[in-house]
């Protein structure tokens, strides 16, 4: 690759019209997004098509089957359709001599704090949970991009800015020219669990639309979550109940009118608790509401989510399915007893594509929980994505099937 492969000269170059500022890795580990002016988009960055690149430098991560990464800051669009940007890494497999296969993988960081973004938490494991799935598929030879899809302000749950970002951070790697991909003789996939899935799902969802000259083989989805209030009530009181106080402020960043209405009905004596979920990672948000019950934040309870402008976002950010049809192959996993998002939302959503003339395999695993599908799932599907890759695939319409799998 003539980016990756040469030695490059580190500093700002004009490429295309529009300036790459280019830095060299260091042997320390960065400042946190929120400290670091490197994760600020330039002036003027609107004027600039979607997947446009701004801003390379080198990352090490020291990730295993890896021979080196790149963060780059792009330009894409947030949920209300307006421009913004986000960053996304792209890492080499060792042994790299060919560009041929690149897969998107959504790392599940689950976190409305901006630290937590995937670019940063790669070096630190603060909450980047899918590290091995990223070292087993740079073992195949193939090329991951993974992308902080939350965006600048750190977004979670938000469905159309995950999808957009994560679609654009793919074009972005074609964009630049330094990284030497082609959309004639690159081929691509996607994968992601759990919160990863919800990014892969939306940008499947959305591609058409938004990205029509992307042309994937085909995704694994595994860990779905396809509609955020099931989550809610199924998470409150468990375990799990941090994801809910992360999800709100997450998803309502999007929605300035909604973020002032619900910050409107926390309870003052405990809105700081509820709030310190902004800087939380997705492992000290279930240390810090393990067993609440959220709605004991609000006036009224939960019902404050039942409210106009909160059904609003919820509907159209928040609800996969109503945004487009997927038009590749997929490969979609989950425990039956998953126990962060109801079986019965992705059965709705598989029979919603499958009515629609989709082509899924979808296996509904009789053992296990959300967390164990995450290792269970995984062996199924990086079999499935090799098939993608290796041209044998061949399946058309749907196939849906209870399989009892222990990794």
């Amino acid at each position: 690759m003539k980016f990756l492969a040469s030695a490059v000269l580190f500093g700002a170059t004009l490429v295309a019209g529009r300036v790459i500022e280019r830095q060299a890795a260091t042997n320390s580990t960065p400042l946190p997004p929120s400290q670091d002016p490197w994760y600020t988009a330039p002036d003027g960055y609107a004027d600039y098509p979607p997947g446009t690149v701004f801003k390379v430098r080198e990352a090490n991560y020291g990730i295993t089957n890896s021979s080196g990464a790149y963060n780059y800051l792009y330009r894409t669009t947030d949920s209300q359709y307006n421009a913004s940007w986000a960053v996304a890494t792209l890492l080499i497999p060792e042994g790299a001599n060919s560009t041929e296969n690149l897969l998107s993988y959504g790392l599940p960081y689950d976190s409305a704090a901006i630290d937590a973004s995937p670019s940063y938490a790669l070096y630190t494991g603060g909450g980047a949970f899918g590290t091995g799935e990223i070292s087993e598929i740079l073992g195949l030879g193939y090329y991951i991009v993974t992308a902080d899809y939350e965006g600048p302000l750190a977004s979670f749950t938000a469905g159309v800015q995950s999808g957009h970002a994560t679609l654009d951070s793919i074009r972005a790697v074609f964009a630049c020219p330094e990284f030497g991909f082609d959309y004639t003789n690159t081929k691509k996939a996607i994968w992601g669990y759990s919160g990863g899935a919800l990014s892969s799902e939306w940008a499947l969802e959305l591609q058409n639309q938004y990205a029509p000259e992307l042309r994937f083989l085909g995704g694994a989805l595994g860990g779905l979550t396809p509609n955020v209030t099931s989550v809610l009530f199924t998470i409150n009181g468990t375990v799990y109940a941090g994801l809910a106080p992360s999800g709100i402020l997450g998803l309502s960043s999007q929605y300035p009118e909604a973020y002032a209405y619900l910050q409107s009905q926390l309870i003052p004596s405990t809105a700081a608790a509820f709030n310190a979920a902004r800087n939380y990672t997705l492992a000290q948000t279930i240390g810090a509401f393990a067993g609440q019950d959220i709605g004991a934040y609000f006036y009224n309870g939960l019902a404050a989510i039942e409210s106009p402008i909160a059904q609003y976002v919820i509907n159209h950010d928040g609800v996969m399915g109503y945004h487009g049809v997927p038009n590749f192959p997929l490969f979609v996993y989950k425990a039956i007893g998953d126990d962060i998002s109801p079986i019965a939302d992705t059965d709705t959503l598989i029979d919603r594509y499958c009515g629609v003339g989709a082509t899924i395999e979808y296996q509904r695993n009789t053992v296990g929980n959300h967390a164990s599908e995450l290792i269970n799932g995984r062996p199924r599907a990086v079999a499935f994505l090799k098939t993608l890759f290796e041209g044998t695939y061949s399946a058309t319409g749907c196939q849906i099937t209870n399989v009892t799998v222990t990794a």
